[in-house]
């Protein structure tokens, strides 16, 4: 499906955070709006073992609630107000299930998925979100990232037709990554931080017949530089932005 779309492709990280509270189903219909081309999301298990779709491994950033976000329920997650924190307007906004950010987003858009199990490493997230894919059979509108190369092994003996991305660490701690760990690994893309990105990099990862996708880009010069640089995929945290110096209509 990658292919249908404009190069590079903008996927709206965690949605259209800038204009909406991040990973919730206002900030993901406002990319769409927008133009993008897809939306990236967060995925991870409630401690009954629902696929929601939040960043950080607590709830205190972005909700009236404190703990882990694995030792909650279903139904005690979904009682926070995750909106309030970014903009009185958008109060009592829920957290989503995976499954709601895809009736949300349609079968049209890209949807990239991070399994974001850093802290519980062995919970069976990723198989429990190709159950889901299998159930609303829409993986062809699927890629998959993580930084942990065991759950796109995973993700691959599921579904070895869904794109996958191995994301990079910035600076010296992803170097291995962005070496390595992505040139002998089974991946179609390459996800590294916008720090570390140069034209000859691309070039290397292009005569590998695979994809660069950066995160995160945010300027009308970084997306420039990008797009002339090649890339492949560009995430962003201001989807109107891209789309207007893209000149995407």
């Amino acid at each position: 499906m990658l292919q249908h779309f404009p190069t590079p492709i903008i996927l709206a990280h965690r949605g259209d955070l800038t204009h909406a509270p991040e990973n919730t189903l206002p900030a993901f219909s406002q990319a769409i709006t927008k133009g993008a081309d897809g939306i990236e999301l967060d995925a991870k298990l409630t401690a009954d073992g629902e696929v929601i779709v939040f960043h950080d491994m607590t709830v205190d950033r972005t909700t009236n609630g404190k703990g882990k976000v694995a030792l909650f329920t279903l139904n005690e997650i979904r009682k926070l107000d995750a909106g309030t924190w970014f903009d009185a307007k958008f109060a009592n906004t829920k957290v989503p299930l995976l499954e709601e950010v895809f009736e949300t987003v349609g079968k049209n858009k890209l949807i990239n998925i991070e399994l974001t199990n850093y802290s519980t490493k062995n919970d069976g997230l990723t198989k429990k979100v190709c159950e889901l894919i299998k159930k609303h059979n829409n993986q062809k509108q699927i890629i998959f990232s993580s930084f942990l190369a065991s759950n796109l092994k995973i993700a691959e003996n599921i579904f070895p037709e869904i794109p996958r991305g191995l994301l990079a660490m910035p600076s010296l701690i992803g170097l291995w990554a962005r070496s390595f760990g992505f040139m002998f690994g089974e991946y179609q893309a390459l996800h590294p931080h916008i720090s570390d990105v140069s034209k000859e990099q691309v070039n290397r990862v292009h005569r590998l017949k695979r994809r660069v996708h950066v995160w995160t880009a945010n300027t009308p010069e970084e997306i420039t530089r990008l797009k002339d640089w090649g890339i492949d995929g560009i995430f962003t945290d201001d989807p109107a932005l891209a789309v207007q110096t893209l000149s995407r209509k």
